[in-house]
């Protein structure tokens, strides 16, 4: 259990409450949609053979602090662009550094400030046609580059949010589609707002609403703070935007997806995946909630809600899914031999099934493109690696 803490101002801790607090107290129930002529994708058979190779590590070779390009400040997203180049987005420095698939670095570009080509919290980087992508969410704009760092122009968003949720990013699900997160109206409702390389593309996609799942997280108040502690093994729902409009969902405790449009209204194709549910012991739940009770024990102040954690029946069958841009499905499920990434195709047919290597996941998430997954890891010593793999299809 892995504690989350933000100041209290309304611009966060509004969407931020609603997403741990919806549906209070509801008990726990099947996400199910009506898909009436829908004949679910099963993927019964077994996986084809496959496998991920690691293609590069970047990140620094010493411990000692030489200002090599390969020291990072904090990792806060990565992208493939053309050309096999990896963006890496350093927020701690304000700056994107591009590296090869050789791990040679290329260029860096950005610094600090609130100028054209400048950061205040680069959040979040994504490749769209000719150009990166930059989300600025402090200065409520993204930026647009072309591949040799170049500055090109910004365009205003929407409306953002500070804060540093993994969900308060770019999407990118096609080679030039991108969705940003936003939050709209009086009321500040969560929103998907496309973009391409020329602007916005009028694709906005509500947040869909959770089913009743109960709390996905303990809520803590104390001085003029919030902590979340999420719940372990605590049934999510999840989704992510897709090409055209569309948005892939799912229920964590259920290998069900769904791939919907219309605010969920239309259903276009389930996708399941019949796994056996997996327990977990006692030792382990302990474990799992050891930083909460110790965390709690220093903070006689803080109000906590729940003040135990509610044990679930068994592990979560998802950990997060993603819709990568040349339109696959990659979902991280949940083993208790070790966590699996499992690749589908646009038709929902199941590709590949391999091992999930360790990756950071409090604020960032893994990036994607052709047949390649780019993940973020830290280190016992705190820091930052981007680790490339390319998934390897057939014996």
């Amino acid at each position: 259990m892995r504690q989350t803490s933000f100041r209290r101002t309304l611009a966060l801790t509004m969407p931020l409450l609603a997403a741990a607090c919806a549906r209070d107290d509801a008990p726990t129930a099947d996400y199910v949609m009506n898909y009436e002529g829908v004949t679910p994708v099963t993927n019964t058979s077994a996986p084809p053979p496959a496998r991920l190779e690691l293609v590069v590590s970047i990140g620094p070779k010493t411990l000692t602090d030489t200002g090599s390009p390969e020291e990072f400040g904090r990792v806060s997203s990565v992208a493939l662009g053309p050309n096999e180049a990896v963006f890496v987005a350093d927020d701690l420095n304000h700056v994107v550094k591009v590296f090869g698939l050789d791990g040679a670095h290329h260029r860096t570009f950005g610094r600090e400030g609130e100028g054209p080509g400048e950061f205040n919290s680069l959040n979040s980087v994504a490749w769209a046609g000719d150009r990166l992508l930059t989300f600025d969410p402090d200065l409520g704009r993204i930026g647009e580059w072309s591949a040799e760092g170049e500055w090109l122009r910004q365009r205003t968003t929407r409306a953002g949010v500070t804060g540093v949720p993994a969900w308060v990013r770019l999407y990118g699900v096609g080679p030039d589609e991108v969705f940003q997160f936003a939050l709209l109206g009086p009321d500040l409702r969560r929103f998907y707002v496309g973009h391409d390389s020329r602007g916005e593309t009028g694709d906005t996609l509500a947040w869909m609403q959770a089913p009743p799942i109960g709390r996905p997280a303990i809520v803590c108040e104390y001085e003029d703070r919030i902590a979340f502690f999420p719940i372990p093994f605590a049934p999510r729902f999840l989704q992510h935007p897709g090409q055209g409009g569309v948005l892939y969902s799912a229920l964590s405790s259920a290998y069900r997806i769904f791939v919907t449009r219309a605010d969920g209204a239309e259903v276009l194709m389930v996708i399941e995946r019949p796994l056996p549910s997996e327990s977990f012991s006692t030792a382990e739940w302990r474990a799992a909630n050891a930083e909460y009770y110790e965390w709690r024990e220093t903070r006689n102040d803080a109000s906590c809600n729940p003040r135990d954690p509610p044990r679930p029946d068994a592990r979560p069958f998802i950990e997060d899914l993603f819709v990568a841009p040349d339109g696959k499905l990659w979902v991280e499920v949940v083993r208790a031999a070790g966590n699996r990434w499992e690749v589908f195709d646009t038709e929902g047919r199941l590709l590949a099934s391999v091992p999930a290597p360790p990756r950071r996941t409090e604020h960032v998430v893994p990036a994607f493109g052709p047949d390649y997954l780019l993940t973020i890891r830290r280190d016992s010593l705190d820091l930052d690696h981007v680790d490339v793999w390319r998934l390897e299809r057939g014996s």
